[in-house]
This record gives C-alpha cells, structure tokens and sequence, in this order.
C-alpha cells in the first residue's frame, strides 16, 4: 500500500511539475517574458517555480517600455515596478522605483529641508523662476526677494519680511518660493498656516507639544502664513507667539509673515480677546515684529477667483 501511493505522489507531482513547464514555455511565447528570464542566470528548472510573480514582472516592465509620464503609471504601486533578481542562486523580488519617479525625487529633494504645516502642494512647490514678474506692483517685492535670497546665501541671516495684502494676491506663494530657493541651498525652512497650527499645537499637549514648539522657535528660517486669521486668545498670544518671537530676535533668525492685516490693523487685533483689551501686550508683540521684519504691501486681483 505505502508503494502505491509513493507512485500515486510521483505521479501527482510529476503531473504538476508538467504543467509548471508547459506554462513557463507559453509564457516564453511573450518578448517582455522572454527578456526578462534572459537576464536572469537561473536554471528554467528554478525560474518555471516563479513562472505568476515572472509574469507580473513582464508586465509592469511592458508597461513601463511605453508609459510617458508619472501620471501614466498602470503598475500595481505608482511610480515603481516588481523587478526579479537571481541572488545567490535564488529569485527575489524587488520594487525599484522607476525613471519618472526618480526624476521627481531629485526635483523635490529640497522639501526634505523643509517642513510644511497645513501647505497646499501648490505652496510646497512654489519656485522662484516661475512666479509672475509682469505685475508692476509686485516688482519691489520681488527685488527685496531677489536681493535677500543672495544676501543669506553668503551671511545666513538677514532681516524678514511683513507682507500683508488683499485675500489671493499670491503672497504666500511669493515668499514660499523664497523658502524654497532657499532649501534647494540646503537651509532649513519651515512654513506654517498660523491659525491651524496654533490649534493643533492646542490639541497635542499630551504628546508632541513641546517638539512642535521648540522646531517652530529655532527653525533658521520661519514664515508664519495668514497671521491675524487666527482666533485670537491670549495664550496663542502671549504663550506661544510672543516666546516664538523673542527667542527668534534675541538670536537673530529670520522670520517672516503673510497677512491681510497691516501692522497698525494687526495690533488692534492681538488687543482684543475674549475677556479684555490688552494693549500693552499687543504693542509688545508689534514691537518685536517690527524688529524681525521690513513691512511691505500687496495689493492685487483675487487670482484664487
């Protein structure tokens, strides 16, 4: 009996290993299939094992002969392909990230010097060579950008700048492809949406607070977007803006702001909280502002419209 089904699994297996072969031969039918097993220096007795994962390969690796672009990506992980490698006499498998991939990596290599809170992608990717310069009055602006971007890149420091204006001028985006530049140097920036920063710093006392806090404080170089958009209280006033800012003048750090508030406008607003106006605080925060930043206005279209 025990020989019987000795012969029984030989049969069974037999039968299986055929069927193994026969579908790694039609496979071969397939050039992409084909070219791939060829570079591979592995016996067909070991490459027929792996003959469905082959066969996903060859056809990430087909898709990849005739994709254009990133955004034309038909493999199972965008941006990669299952690659085979005979190691050790064995077949692995590996995603390698593919050309388009690779090229977007090293264009966007500059974010890994930045940090971005609540930044649309538009924002994150703002560059200096393609903001509109036709707009007469952005060219002042524009030629303080210009003049700062190369002072810092030989002394690492150098007075910021206040830039209020009309909601959609674009001043975030002009000073955003500041920081960008200035990444792509290898600064650390960090650029922050103030009035959902200040509540989710609220929300993680718990955890990660004083992480968030202390990087936003001695970041080299810091953009508080939208200030004056927040609700004001007298904590996110006198517990974490005003210590942000001293900290950043006594050490001279270069810190910079987006509003649609003029400075006489953002006083009155840092006077006023839920229970009393406090004048003498807000001038103080004004105060250290002033020190910090050169004050300049945009006043232009809606282009978010």
């Amino acid at each position: 009996m025990k020989k019987v089904n000795e012969e029984l699994n030989k049969l069974s297996f037999d039968s299986a290993k055929d069927a193994l072969r026969s579908e790694y031969i039609k496979s071969l039918k397939d050039d992409n299939f084909k070219e791939l097993v060829t570079e591979l220096s592995l016996t067909e007795d070991k490459l027929m094992k792996y003959t469905s994962k082959l066969q996903e390969c060859s056809v990430e690796h087909g898709h990849c002969k005739t994709c254009k672009s990133l955004a034309e990506c038909k493999n199972s992980v965008v941006g990669f392909v299952i690659t085979p490698y005979a190691t050790n006499n064995r077949l692995t498998f590996s995603y390698d990230i593919c050309r388009y991939n690779q090229k977007l990596r090293e264009k966007n290599k500059y974010q890994e010097n930045a940090f971005y809170f609540d930044i649309p992608k538009e924002i994150r990717e703002a560059k200096m060579s393609e903001i509109y310069r036709v707009d007469k009055k952005r060219a002042e602006i524009i030629a303080w950008l210009d003049n700062f971007i190369e002072n810092y890149k030989k002394t690492k420091q150098g007075k910021g700048l206040y830039l209020y204006g009309n909601f959609g001028s674009g001043k975030t985006y002009l000073l955003a492809a500041l920081f960008n530049e200035l990444a792509k140097n290898g600064e650390k920036v960090a650029i922050i949406y103030w009035p959902e920063f200040l509540r989710k710093l609220k929300a993680s006392f718990d955890t990660d607070f004083d992480k968030k806090f202390e990087y936003i404080k001695k970041t080299p170089l810091l953009l508080i977007d939208d200030i004056g958009a927040e609700n004001l209280t007298a904590w996110a006033r006198d517990e974490i803006l005003g210590p942000i800012l001293q900290y950043r003048m006594q050490e001279k750090l270069s810190t910079f702001f987006t509003s649609n508030l003029n400075k006489e406008e953002l006083e009155t607003h840092f006077s006023i909280t839920t229970n009393r106006v406090e004048k003498v605080k807000a001038k103080r925060i004004m105060e250290r502002i002033n020190e910090l930043c050169t004050e300049m206005s945009l006043i232009s279209k809606n282009n978010r419209k």
